[in-house]
């Protein structure tokens, strides 16, 4: 990050299974955080879909169409926009987070950590990479949602350069002291920015909170959401973060010799 830039997050309640609508419902999201000069926005995880698991396949081989939509709109609209989406590789799905600037899709991730709870491990593969992607609003790494309780995945991408997490999710309740402490404690841990987006409102028999999240490297929350649709902005400055990490120098002090090979 060379300069301060203004992130945000389209937080809302996904329709199951309804390409059409919830392309129309972000993008109108979209286009608002644009009027307020916003340069990156991030969608909540699997925001075309959600977790439509008899549908899945048929609506992964929308993506495509889907994707080409963000490129119009990320040029239209001068917008990094950073989402996760079905991705469909022959008879194989994955969750992942595409990131697209400048009307190109310059970086995707594949979801590492699949939650069995729920069992997406059953409908989805995992990925097996970490990505750190440069853009045109700084370095971002990419998470998703119960990526969130690893913290190895964190640090690995800040010593690769990281300056912003984007996390997208669909997380519910009871969990939330969960998400927004973790939150916190990721980017206060690992001295950069996090914009995480959250989904909201009533799928089946889950209830998700909403409560998406602008959190500086301090790991003040800069912005925050309630639990219906919403946009947040917040601006995040670069010299904060690197006045931090003089003031308590954690990478410097770092002693990889003791701990070894983690995992």
């Amino acid at each position: 990050m060379k300069q301060e830039i203004k992130a945000g997050i389209v937080q809302f309640n996904i329709a199951l299974g309804d390409v059409d609508t919830n392309l129309q419902t972000a993008s109108a999201g979209l286009r608002r955080l644009a009027q307020q000069q916003t340069q990156l926005a991030v969608l909540p995880e699997m925001w075309s879909t959600g977790y439509d698991y008899r549908h899945l396949q048929t609506l992964a081989e929308q993506t495509p169409r889907v994707l080409l939509h963000l490129q119009t709109l990320s040029l239209e609209l001068n917008l990094v926009i950073v989402g996760s989406l079905p991705e469909k590789e022959h008879d194989t799905l994955y969750n992942t987070l595409f990131v697209v600037d400048g009307g190109q899709v310059v970086g995707s991730y594949r979801k590492l950590h699949l939650f069995s709870n729920m069992g997406e491990d059953r409908f989805l593969a995992a990925g097996n990479q970490t990505c750190v992607v440069p853009t045109s609003v700084g370095r971002l790494g990419l998470a998703i949602c119960y990526d969130l309780r690893f913290p190895e995945l964190f640090r690995k991408m800040a010593l690769e350069g990281a300056e912003i997490i984007c996390l997208p999710a669909e997380w519910p309740k009871p969990r939330q002291e969960h998400w927004r402490t973790l939150l916190r404690a990721r980017a206060i841990e690992n001295q950069l920015f996090v914009a995480a987006a959250n989904c909201c409102g009533i799928q089946g028999k889950l209830d998700f909170f909403g409560m998406s999240l602008l959190i500086s490297s301090w790991g003040e929350v800069l912005a925050e959401g309630g639990e219906k649709n919403t946009e947040l902005t917040a601006l995040f400055n670069p010299e904060e973060m690197v006045k931090y990490r003089t003031q308590i120098p954690c990478f410097r002090d770092r002693r990889p010799e003791v701990y070894g090979q983690l995992g």
